[in-house]
């Protein structure tokens, strides 16, 4: 180790307290949001809670959304067709 430059005394000072991952600070950091399983390609997924908002018209909407770790999104209206919030959305909307 000592070729390689690396000391293998380290001063008691330099430690530190493991604080584990604070998932609603940063969401998307646990293991399995990060590495694809082979098993099931929908266990990755996020579930959304509500569209909150849009601007534009038609297809060329965008849309806000509100997902289940509290994050806020704006997506396409090719990537939020496929969800289960836009029909109830646009019929909240008139």
């Amino acid at each position: 180790m000592l070729r390689r430059g690396i000391h293998d005394v380290y001063h008691a000072s330099l430690l530190r307290i493991h604080h584990p991952n604070d998932d609603r600070r940063f969401p998307g950091r646990l293991y399995s949001q990060i590495v694809a399983d082979t098993e099931s390609e929908h266990e990755n997924e996020w579930a959304a809670d509500k569209i909150i908002s849009h601007t534009g018209s038609k297809t060329d909407s965008i849309f806000e959304v509100l997902w289940h770790p509290g994050d806020k999104t704006w997506l396409t209206y090719d990537q939020v067709k496929d969800l289960n919030l836009l029909q109830p959305y646009l019929e909240a909307q008139g």
